[in-house]
């Protein structure tokens, strides 16, 4: 099992390690370095160790839970990272992660966005950016919009008031051999260009967020703008 890095000096080693893959891949594919956001996947690590990753220069951190992420966003405040969350949004957990979260990737259905909506309407929330999680293997243990919901779902968040559509997501299905993977992030590339054509993303591009720590360099050679990496900054998991 890989060792856990929890002390300040062992997430800046990590932190760079995995900059310096992502750097090279960015390389690899004729991308800028500036184009990719790293998102740490602080998931199941506690405060503190998040403290230290922003302490050795993490600046981005992705939760799966509202609830688990509540704790740790007021402990360290939410101006001193910024909160992504990148698992499935349960309905009646909407307005704790309008109130908690800086950017949403995993939007999946036409109601969760017309809630969402209605709920930073009420909290007063400014412009909330979103991103729709595509299933593209159809997992049953997996969310996700099909690709045959994408349009339907875009139209209703771009007569939202408050959330903004920034891009796509996908969490393709583990591979042991990364490779494999890459069929999942050149599709998701190429709706994100299908529907940048049709404006789904005002003026901009279109984000993807796609890759994690055993597959985010062919992730980055296939398009992706954020990469979800876990392992290997923090290494196993904590509890």
């Amino acid at each position: 099992m890989q060792k856990i890095a929890h002390s300040a000096n062992d997430l800046r080693k990590s932190l760079a390690e995995v900059r310096g893959r992502i750097e090279r891949a960015a390389a690899r594919a004729g991308r800028s370095l500036s184009e990719i956001t790293l998102v740490a996947v602080s998931k199941t690590h506690t405060a503190e160790v998040l403290r230290q990753a922003i302490e050795a220069g993490a600046s981005d951190f992705g939760e799966n839970r509202v609830q688990e992420a509540e704790s740790k966003i007021k402990e360290i405040g939410r101006s001193h990272a910024r909160w992504h969350l990148i698992g499935h949004l349960q309905a009646n957990k909407a307005r704790r992660a309008v109130q908690l979260f800086d950017v949403l990737h995993s939007l999946d259905s036409l109601e969760l966005a017309r809630r969402l909506d209605r709920i930073s309407v009420e909290e007063g929330r400014g412009e909330f950016p979103v991103m729709i999680q595509v299933d593209l293997a159809g997992e049953a243990t997996k969310s996700g919009a099909s690709e045959s919901e994408l349009p339907e779902i875009i139209d209703a968040v771009k007569g939202c008031e408050r959330l903004r559509l920034i891009g796509l997501m996908v969490l393709p299905p583990f591979f042991e051999e990364a490779e494999q993977a890459r069929p999942f992030f050149r599709r998701l590339r190429q709706l994100r260009d299908a529907f940048q054509m049709k404006g789904a993303f005002g003026e901009r591009a279109g984000e993807l967020s796609m890759g994690m720590s055993h597959d985010f360099e062919i992730a980055i050679e296939e398009g992706a703008t954020f990469v979800r990496v876990g392992t290997a900054i923090f290494g196993a998991r904590g509890f």
